[in-house]
Formats: structure tokens, C-alpha cells, sequence
């Protein structure tokens, strides 16, 4: 299926001579979508790191690529992607290189499953030569092909009481049991995708984490991964984890930082701004595989978190304004799962229940007090939409509906 950042790739960064970064969890479809990109131009190379040649010729000289690989300047504009060089050391220099030399006639895709834009200060910088987009896990409204709207237009629908949105309930229910990443997805098989998580679980510990960070201590460290399920939808603390662990607070920290970089996992911080008494520190996990989770109420919640980051990251990406995902929490415990801020500025509030459509107004309206814009409560359960004022209730396929 054509991916939903395809067109984006193509129109904002190669067209106008940009390198396009395309980074994204293990295993989401990145080489694929990359692949995809290939059948719109005449001529394309696809280089892995893992091809030993590949790999030789790239450390040594990555200049002696284009004589053998046959990437001299000719008439018509090509196609180059490089798969996984962030394994490379000083891979951004080398690639300023390439792509100072090429980038009249050849255009550069490059695919990571790591977080391709953390770059150290010094003369390597890539800045003005590329654009980030991160790609997701299969989402609601991709797999339903829908419109794609600008977030003003999302919001808007959102408190409509009529919809266009389709409601495919199927589709919604398999992705929350099989994952968005699509070889589960598309088996739909509960013993495919206990063999697919084990075996991805192993090569982001065994293999990804090997080669980005030497830590001779993976057994530890697949420890962790067993614990951070447990742990989704609550400010983590890092503490609890040193302690099962039996390991100093600076080395978890390390090792979540890690895992973080390699997408097994993602980050919410608290929102300060404006609120009084709030907490400061502690941030919330979610996980990118959230079938890890078996308890319902977290998995929803880390379900619905996932398709917020998606939309807020590639609103982010394609230039629709600078959006950021948070959560509340104040030092009274009272929570609101997920803040959804543009340009800096609180934007929408959502609430996650797995069934119960009781809005707690008192809690709602604290918060409310001292933001400008709506909320929402998001439950499991289909057919539910009830709006009072700028507070709604409604299902999970009418919130993901429009989402991208």
C-alpha cells in the first residue's frame, strides 16, 4: 500500500534538492517505502550497510562510490538511497561530501532506525541539506485511505456531530491486536506476531543497540525492555527501574536513552507552562509496539498516544506548523493523559477511558481555566459522540478517523 508520507518525500525534499531522512522504528516499512520511491524515476540504486562491498567502499572512501557503483552526473536525475550508514562512524561528514558533490543530478534517500537528526556540533553538520520525516506504524486513518486535512480541519470535524469519517470497525480492532507494523498487521495471526515482537525485541537489543553503543551488557538491557510495558501510561520512575535492575541511576538513564534513539520507545513530558503546582520531571512512556502491553486500559492508551505522536509528527515534518504532544499532571495527581500543542501554545486536550463516558468536569474544568481550547474524552466502545460545550466524548474510530 502507498505509504502516507510518499508523496511529501517526493514533493518537499528530492524535488527541490534535498537529501529526505527517513527514520522510523525497526521493521515499519522505511526500506519498503524507499523501494516504493525507486518506480519514479528511470534510473536507482539501493545501498545497504549490511552489503559487505557497500560497507568497505563507505569507509574507506566514500567518494569511489559513484565510479563503482556507476553514479556519474548524466542527463537524467537519479535515485540513490542509503540504508542504515548511520551505523557508520562520522557518517554525516561523509555524506555532506556525496552529496556536495551529486546533488545537481542525484538524489539521496536515507533510512535509519535510528534517530537520524541528533547531530554533534562540529564541522559535520547536514543542516540546509535535508529534511526529517519519521515514519510510523500503520495508523486508523491510513489504513482507511482517508482525505488527508489540515489539523485545523481535523479539530473542527472532531465537534461535528456529522461525520464523513468512515467507521471500520474491523480494521480498527485488528490494529489494536496485531500492531500497526505491517508484517503482523497483514498476517493477522497471534503466532506471527508472538515470533515477530520476539524476534524484533532481539535484533534491536542484539543487534541495533550493539552496533550504536558497544555496551557489552545486552542481557541487562533486554531486562529492561521486559519491564517498560509495565510501566506505560505512568510517570516512569528511573529509580524503580535501577533498583529491580541492580544498577546505578546513571546507567539506566543511558541504556533508556538508547533505547529511545532506536525507537523501541517514546517520551512525553509533562506541560508546565501556564499551570500552577504542575510536575516538572517525570516523563511518560509509551511503546511503539503496543501489543507489548496486555492490560486494556494501558494498551488503549498507549494505542491512542501513538496515533497522536504519528499526526503530530508528520504535521510537524510536512510544514503545517510546529506541534509537540505532553501530557497534564498536576501535585494533587490529577491527570489529563495527552496535550496536544501548536506553535507552542496548548492546542487540544484529550482524555483516554476504555469504556467509561463520565466526564470528570470538576478536574476538566481546572485545567480548562487555564487553557483556551477544547477537550476531548476518547473511549473504546463504537457509536459514541456527545458533545457539551467544548467538551466531547466519542469513540476511538471518530478521534483517528482523519488522523494521518
Amino acid at each position: 500500500m502507498k505509504r502516507y508520507i510518499l508523496d511529501d518525500v517526493l514533493t518537499l525534499a528530492l524535488k527541490r534538492k534535498k537529501m529526505a531522512f527517513i527514520s522510523g522504528p525497526r521493521q515499519v516499512g522505511k526500506t519498503t517505502l524507499a523501494k516504493e520511491m525507486q518506480k519514479q524515476y528511470s534510473e536507482s540504486k539501493y545501498l545497504n550497510w549490511d552489503e559487505s562491498e557497500f560497507r568497505k567502499i563507505w569507509t574507506k572512501s566514500p567518494n569511489k562510490i559513484k565510479e563503482k557503483f556507476e553514479l556519474e552526473k548524466i542527463d537524467q536525475t537519479r535515485l540513490l538511497i542509503l540504508d542504515e550508514i548511520h551505523k557508520s562512524k562520522n557518517w554525516k561528514q561523509k555524506l555532506k561530501g556525496l552529496y556536495d558533490e551529486l546533488n545537481e543530478d542525484l538524489q539521496i534517500i536515507v533510512t535509519g532506525s535510528a534517530r537520524l537528526n541528533i547531530f554533534k556540533k562540529g564541522g559535520d553538520s547536514l543542516l540546509g541539506r535535508y529534511l526529517l520525516f519519521r515514519l510510523h506504524p500503520f495508523s486508523y486513518g491510513e489504513l482507511l485511505n482517508a482525505p488527508k486535512v489540515t489539523p485545523e480541519v481535523w479539530k473542527s470535524n472532531l465537534f461535528e456531530k456529522k461525520s464523513t469519517i468512515k467507521n471500520e470497525r474491523e480494521i480498527l480492532e485488528r490494529l489494536y491486536k496485531y500492531s500497526g507494523f505491517p508484517e503482523p498487521y497483514l498476517a493477522a495471526s497471534d503466532k506471527i506476531l508472538k515470533i515477530w515482537r520476539r524476534g524484533r525485541n532481539e535484533k534491536i537489543v542484539r543487534e541495533d543497540l550493539r552496533d550504536l553503543s558497544r555496551l557489552p551488557e545486552l542481557s541487562r538491557i533486554e531486562m529492561l525492555t521486559s519491564l517498560l510495558p509495565e510501566k506505560v501510561g505512568s510517570p516512569l520512575s528511573v529509580q524503580s527501574l535501577r533498583e529491580d535492575l541492580e544498577v546505578a541511576h546513571d546507567t539506566v538513564t543511558r541504556w533508556l536513552n538508547y533505547l529511545n534513539q532506536l525507537y523501541y520507545f517514546f517520551e512525553l513530558k509533562p506541560w508546565t507552562k501556564q499551570v500552577a503546582r504542575t510536575i516538572k520531571k517525570e516523563g511518560k512512556i509509551y511503546l511503539y509496539d503496543w501489543t507489548n502491553i496486555e492490560t486494556d486500559g494501558p494498551r488503549f492508551e498507549n494505542f491512542i498516544a501513538s496515533h497522536l505522536l504519528k499526526a503530530c509528527h508528520f504535521w510537524t515534518d510536512t510544514g503545517e506548523g510546529d506541534f509537540n504532544l505532553h501530557y497534564l499532571r498536576n501535585k494533587e495527581k490529577q491527570e489529563i493523559d495527552f496535550l496536544m500543542v501548536k506553535d507552542k501554545k496548548p492546542w487540544l486536550m484529550i482524555e483516554c477511558k476504555w469504556s467509561d463516558t463520565q466526564i470528570e468536569y470538576k478536574k476538566i474544568e481546572k485545567f480548562q481555566n487555564y487553557f483556551n481550547c477544547p477537550f476531548v474524552q476518547v473511549v473504546y466502545s463504537p457509536n459514541i459522540w456527545r458533545l457539551t460545550e467544548n467538551q466531547l466524548v466519542c469513540s476511538a474510530d471518530r478521534l483517528l478517523g482523519q488522523l494521518p
